[in-house]
């Protein structure tokens, strides 16, 4: 797959505070705002439980459908630090994102390892509520994709539960895995329109198990991940 080498020429910031972030016109704001679901219910202990952010991916594709670049990549996916995951590598949290880039490792999966992960600039822990990316573009690229990927761990329900095993449909990962699929989202942005404000659309949903790089329309099944983000914008500053 052609990779083009945006992202060496493009600012970007992320942060759970979006006063913090500078802006200067033309700047490009994409906006994720967190939905009813943001927060996920995660077991540590007993009856101890943890409230998790989702992982989310956030990338650059031309109008073609080519790769262009990551712009942005939650931390666990992107330097393989999950925590419980009893030596899953979560090939299912963000399969979409991770076969677009077209990246394969020495275990011939397409995600991030802990011996090579994504570089720094690209990753960070999720935040607790909305946060932006700031991209300030300078290539010259006026009519582009800004692609999301966003998935909880554990999310399961009564299609995608936590008994499914390996090979039987609708396995997510088994009980540390994602429960219901990755859902993708896409704002079709284009800078030589009057617009100044780009919504993006669900599309479809990734492969439950991380197997393939497919994207899916079917979402029968789908519960409460529908309510992870309420919104994700591109906004022209």
């Amino acid at each position: 797959m052609l990779l083009i080498p945006v992202i060496t020429s493009m600012m970007m910031m992320a942060s759970c505070s979006k006063e913090h972030l500078e802006y200067q016109a033309g700047d490009l704001c994409v906006n994720i705002e967190a939905g009813d679901g943001w927060l996920h219910d995660y077991p540590l202990f007993l009856v101890i439980k943890k409230k998790n952010p989702p992982q989310i991916a956030v990338w650059l594709e031309d109008t073609d459908g080519r790769y262009l670049g990551t712009l942005y990549a939650s931390k666990k996916i992107a330097t393989q630090g999950w925590a419980s995951a009893g030596g899953n590598r979560r090939k299912e949290a963000l399969p979409y994102w991770c076969h677009r880039r077209g990246v394969v490792y020495e275990d011939g999966l397409y995600l991030p390892t802990k011996a090579q992960p994504l570089i720094d600039g690209m990753t960070g822990a999720t935040p607790r509520a909305d946060f932006d990316v700031r991209l300030k573009e300078k290539t010259g690229l006026r009519h582009f994709y800004v692609m999301v990927e966003v998935n909880h761990s554990i999310d399961f329900n009564d299609r995608y539960s936590n008994d499914r095993k390996e090979g039987e449909p609708d396995y997510s990962g088994g009980p540390e895995g994602s429960g219901q699929p990755a859902l993708v989202y896409r704002a079709d942005v284009n800078l030589d329109s009057a617009r100044t404000s780009f919504d993006a659309v669900l599309i479809g949903r990734s492969s439950s198990d991380g197997a393939d790089g497919k994207l899916y329309d079917d979402l029968t099944g789908i519960t409460s991940a529908f309510t992870i983000v309420k919104r994700i914008t591109v906004n022209v500053k």
